[in-house]
């Protein structure tokens, strides 16, 4: 398959089968917004709870935060998201288009330069869209601005945070006070995170308003058994097993780029960018960096608390050092509808006829809808077994209750949405107390006692 023609029929899908709608659509939309619907919200939740259950419930080195979104000024100006935050950007003088300058370099296969400093080599290169020139590169500070109360002036300036580790930065004194936790440990949330892009696309790839699952882990640079380098070697090691066995992608479509010297960001000893192959072409998907003492040193510095830790063996007080695995929980949802994305030949109702069915192969625990239960036809005989069925059920699984077109159509349809396991009532269930139960991937078929039903489909989902 053709990878423009994949993305194109993805973004069908999702808008089709109620996953991701276009933002304020019936008002003509907004550029690049994009509103999870239902079955992407379920999708979304899951992916989240997977990723917490991963990373911090199921480890005893890492606590939770929920931070605000809205922070003090300063924590940026701490930071350094207000000074240095920025990307280049270039404007169109005949179609006044605006574009990010590093992507029109790298789409012209010229080399962008790291830090901010004007790219000289813009000039040689038109506009995409009508090919006249294109002005100076400038740069363009990313931050949301915002005022608090009702003046807006520079005393009430503030921002939508661009990511979560400012919340847990500031708060590391308060954690290590009330958790009585010692290093190492991490400190991870969820969240919304936003970023004035200026050039989004690729469906829900590079959005303004995005969310983000991240944690500092903390350490002491000098610990007795093994540096940064051991930590950092089992995080990536973690993360390898977190894509292997709970998003369970196919490995080879992963790739994992060592960002060298002077590319890194300055105050970074090691960065690894995780990147996919997305159809179009090898982006970042996530990364994980070492962050030395750099955000702790700054926070202190500019707030003149205390962020030091005390050795318990030396009684010598230190920075500690941080190691930030960051994912982004909108790009991992992009990942898992490409990876779950098939179309196949499979038989239709009339026997020996075949035709294209297309299914969403969901790892089971992240599909946002896991068993449909499908009475034959809506006969009250049928209902009065099937609905108290498919409210048993929703104890312990997402449950989806249809009634309505021909079976064949219903079970393509739970196809296309994923559902791993669709359960039939029929005529015969009210003599044999039996249903039938169909695998998603399969599409083989067994009938299985009703009593039976809820631990056989528990068994499925382990």
């Amino acid at each position: 398959m053709p990878q423009n023609d994949l993305m194109e029929k993805i973004m069908s899908l999702c808008k089709r089968r109620g996953f991701i709608f276009p933002g304020s659509e019936i008002y003509g939309g907004l550029a690049n917004s994009w509103d999870y619907g239902p079955l992407g919200h379920m999708l979304k939740q899951n992916i989240k709870a997977a990723w917490w259950k991963f990373f911090v419930q199921e480890r005893d080195d890492m606590v939770p935060l929920d931070s605000a979104i809205i922070m003090n000024p300063k924590v940026w100006e701490a930071s350094g998201h207000l000074q240095n935050f920025s990307d280049l950007l270039t404007e169109c003088k005949s179609c006044h288009h605006r574009f990010r300058a590093d992507h029109l370099l790298e789409a012209a296969s010229a080399e962008p330069q790291y830090d901010k400093e004007p790219i000289k080599t813009i000039a040689d290169v038109k506009c995409p869209d009508c090919g006249g020139k294109l002005t100076p590169a400038k740069s363009f500070n990313l931050m949301f601005k915002t005022f608090l109360g009702t003046t807006e002036d520079s005393s009430t300036v503030a921002y939508l945070r661009p990511e979560t580790a400012g919340g847990m930065f500031v708060n590391f004194k308060n954690i290590t006070t009330t958790t009585r936790r010692r290093l190492p440990f991490g400190i991870a949330q969820i969240g919304k995170n936003f970023r004035n892009e200026i050039t989004p696309g690729n469906f829900i790839f590079r959005t303004r308003e995005f969310e983000i699952g991240e944690f500092e882990y903390f350490i002491n640079p000098n610990p007795p058994a093994g540096g940064w380098e051991k930590v950092f070697e089992m995080w990536l090691g973690e993360i390898k097993r977190w894509w292997k066995e709970v998003m369970q992608v196919n490995m080879d479509n992963l790739v994992w780029h060592e960002i060298p010297d002077g590319v890194r960001a300055h105050y970074s000893k090691r960065t690894v960018d995780i990147e996919y192959k997305y159809p179009f072409g090898v982006k970042e998907l996530h990364g994980i960096a070492y962050r030395t003492d750099f955000d702790l040193k700054r926070h202190q510095e500019v707030s003149g608390a205390d962020l030091t830790c005390t050795d318990p063996e030396t009684n010598e007080k230190f920075l500690p050092h941080v190691i930030e695995p960051t994912f982004g929980i909108d790009r991992m949802l992009l990942v898992a509808l490409l990876e779950a994305y098939h179309e196949e030949a499979a038989p239709t109702a009339e026997k020996g006829e075949m035709e294209t069915r297309v299914v969403m192969k969901f790892p089971k625990h992240l599909a946002p809808v896991q068993v449909a239960i499908l009475p034959l036809s809506k006969k009250e005989d049928l209902a009065k077994v099937a609905k108290p069925l498919a409210d048993e059920l929703r104890k312990s699984f997402w449950v989806e209750y249809d009634e309505t077109q021909s079976i064949g159509k219903r079970y393509r349809r739970q196809d296309e949405i994923g559902t791993p396991y669709c359960v039939t009532v029929d005529f015969k269930t009210l003599e044999d107390k039996k249903v039938t139960v169909r695998d998603r991937d399969t599409m083989q078929q067994e009938r299985i006692a009703i009593a039976e039903l809820q631990d056989y489909l528990l068994a499925k989902f382990k």
